[in-house]
């Protein structure tokens, strides 16, 4: 057979995760991208979107267009998919508490291109649960949650049959140190939840269509043959739930269906050059298997350690994809590793670990009874990573061996990375105001009187949403009646402040503790923080875990404090603040704290600040006044908790 009839499997969705700055900016980049042969889209949003605020909230200052693109009404959609038609489009959203309302945004801009809504194809990620364990941007209780959730579910399947209306998504869950069984469980779990949502609310003979529009979202990490035998167990559970707890009997809608992005959690700041060949290692995770294959596939750039990806970064991320796709024959052959018996072994290893994980959910009411038993064991399983990283046991290159090496070429003038300006925000809020102050201010009202009737009543929202959108409501708009009707929520930390037996090669920092805590009169009491919104609360967690280990006493009440709310707190007796920001909003974010520390007469407290922070970030930083500033190169957590002890001794304050 010549190499012209070798007939090839179609290659996955080959997408860019992207957007920054403003929609306009966004489109410019998307267009680009579409044209470099990208094959599908995925958004994107910046934190205040994802949590339901406007531009203009004082929970969004410093934190908008920085992680994604801003989207406060219809104005802001329209523009982010000019001259990109929606009807030939597959478009994946990542947005989960906001959910209904982006759709429903891009259900009116689709109208408005004059698209049939029947044919549109693409993904909102929708997933709420994995949002009170691992990433943060939740609203509104567990359970108005599920139920929003199964409101796209159920829209969608009747009015977008194309749509995936929910992407269980189990990448945040291995960001948050999830062990394979543990991702595998607590995803199947929230799965499930939505599944038993759902089937009351469609006839039995469509259940096991809806069953088939469900799908995943995975993460892959460098651990590459575990990662392939982790996604072909989560073919065969998936399988195996849909038929015998479901009786779903077509194989097709059993299909375990997902996309993936390969492990950011892994990529150094140190040697980030070394990043090209992590990505492409765990890019084989989910490609090499066709069995267990990705349907689509987005890649971190090497430098997402160190701050926003450039255009050519990006470009150079789709170009390995790529590559795998249309240069090797990888798409020619059946699934390599059929029949292999050490990859069999692992797959029902790692199964029979899942099911023991998911029987202990079922027991405790599934995955809605069980958020703070698995936030928990999250956080313990972190723990025990970063253990074996500090003790050697697990390797880094680059990090903890091998840390020698050349300066990277890569990292130029600009620092490797994109900058998104300041003023991006001001010409936001700017545009925010000049579209409320144009819109019918009636039609507006009645939307969300008609949208909040819905909410209260138990009813679909998606119809509503949509009228919302089209009438000119803003995101924290629509957003603000979810809050009144149902309430907002504050999730788990997995952080106990009850006393730690976890003692094992921390006597010496225990007894610093000790020993300051006795001249202070009191325990040393370390206050956490999280101001802004970032809701990346995995570094923060293991310091006020590490930090109890070594027995302080930890204030950490979780994420999403306005800077008012840290200073409260430090009135309380802290000894020593530790802020922690990863959405690049730091230096906003630090110098509203610093100053309403001068206002109150509480500079005697030292603050250290955690994050993705450059060297010149880092500068201005102390300049305000900061005593230490961290970044993901400061992996010895023990290093850490004997500056924050040294900070709070009184000796070591009076001799500065």
């Amino acid at each position: 057979m010549t190499e012209t009839e070798i007939k090839r499997d179609r290659p996955w969705l080959i997408r860019t995760y992207a957007g920054h700055s403003t929609a306009k900016a966004s489109n410019a980049l998307y267009r680009n991208n579409l044209a470099k042969g990208q094959t599908g889209l995925s958004v994107a949003f910046d934190l205040p979107t994802q949590t339901g605020y406007d531009s203009d909230h004082i929970l969004a200052r410093g934190e908008v267009g920085k992680v994604g693109v801003p989207v406060c009404h219809l104005g802001d959609m329209r523009t982010l998919f000019d001259q990109i038609p929606l009807e030939q489009m597959n478009t994946s959203m990542t947005i989960n508490a906001t959910a209904p309302w982006l759709l429903s945004l891009y259900i009116a801009v689709a109208e408005e291109q004059g698209a049939d809504v029947s044919k549109l194809q693409g993904t909102v990620q929708n997933d709420l649960i994995k949002e009170y364990l691992s990433r943060g941007t939740y609203i509104c209780p567990p359970k108005p949650s599920l139920k929003m959730i199964g409101d796209v579910a159920e829209y969608c399947y009747k009015n977008v049959p194309k749509w995936n209306p929910m992407n269980v998504c189990s990448y945040h869950l291995q960001e948050a140190g999830a062990t394979p069984e543990q991702e595998l469980a607590f995803a199947l779990a929230t799965a499930i939840a939505v599944l038993d949502e759902l089937k009351p609310r469609v006839a039995a003979e469509d259940f096991p269509a809806l069953c088939g529009r469900i799908s995943f979202f995975v993460n892959a990490g460098i651990r590459f043959v575990t990662e392939m035998c982790k996604m072909r167990a989560f073919v065969d559970l998936w399988d195996e739930i849909l038929q015998t707890r479901y009786g779903v009997e077509d194989p097709k809608f059993r299909r375990f269906r997902y996309g993936v992005q390969v492990n950011s959690l892994g990529l150094t700041e140190q040697q980030p050059e070394n990043n090209v060949y992590r990505i492409l290692i765990e890019m084989l995770a989910v490609t090499l298997s066709k069995k267990a294959r990705a349907r689509a596939v987005q890649l971190p750039a090497w430098n997402e350690a160190l701050g926003l990806p450039r255009p050519w970064d990006q470009q150079w991320s789709m170009r390995m994809q790529q590559i795998l796709a249309y240069e090797t024959d990888l798409l020619e052959y059946d699934d390599l590793f059929e029949g292999n018996p050490a990859v069999d072994r692992k797959v029902e290893a790692l199964k029979e670990g899942a099911r023991a994980e998911l029987a202990n959910i079922e027991a405790m009411n599934g995955a809605i009874g069980s958020i703070e038993y698995m936030k928990g064991r999250l956080v313990d399983s972190n723990a025990d990573r970063l253990n074996r990283i500090e003790r050697n046991e697990t390797i880094v290159v680059g990090v903890n061996k091998w840390t020698e090496g050349e300066a990277s070429p890569l990292v130029g003038e600009d620092g490797g990375i994109m900058v998104v300006d300041p003023a991006v925000e001001q010409e936001q809020v700017a545009r925010l105001n000049e579209w409320r102050e144009t819109r019918d201010a009636a039609a507006v009202e009645a939307a969300l009187a008609a949208l909040r009737a819905a909410s209260q009543a138990g009813e679909n929202v998606m119809p509503a949403s949509i009228a919302c959108a089209k009438a000119g409501v803003t995101t924290g708009e629509w957003a603000a009646q979810m809050r009144t009707v149902h309430g907002e929520y504050r999730g788990p930390t997995g952080v106990s402040k009850s006393v730690s037996n976890k003692t094992e090669g921390l006597e010496d920092i225990r007894e610093m503790v000790d020993a300051v805590s006795d001249k202070l009169g009191r325990r040393l009491r370390f206050l956490v923080g999280k101001p802004g919104l970032d809701g990346h609360s995995n570094g923060a967690e293991q310091i006020a875990f590490r930090a109890r280990d070594c027995g302080m006493e930890i204030d950490y009440e979780g994420i999403r404090l306005t800077p008012e709310q840290i200073i409260e707190a430090a009135k309380d007796g802290a000894h020593v603040i530790g802020l922690s920001i990863l959405s690049g909003s730091h230096i906003p974010l630090v110098e509203d704290v610093m100053a309403r520390m001068r206002a109150e007469g509480l500079t005697h407290i030292p603050v250290t600040v955690g994050g993705i922070i450059p060297d010149e970030d880092a500068e201005r930083l102390r300049a305000m006044g900061v005593a230490r500033v961290y970044t993901p190169k400061d992996f010895e957590l023990n290093s850490i908790m004997r500056d924050i002890v040294t900070l709070a001794d009184p000796k070591s304050v009076a001799a500065e």
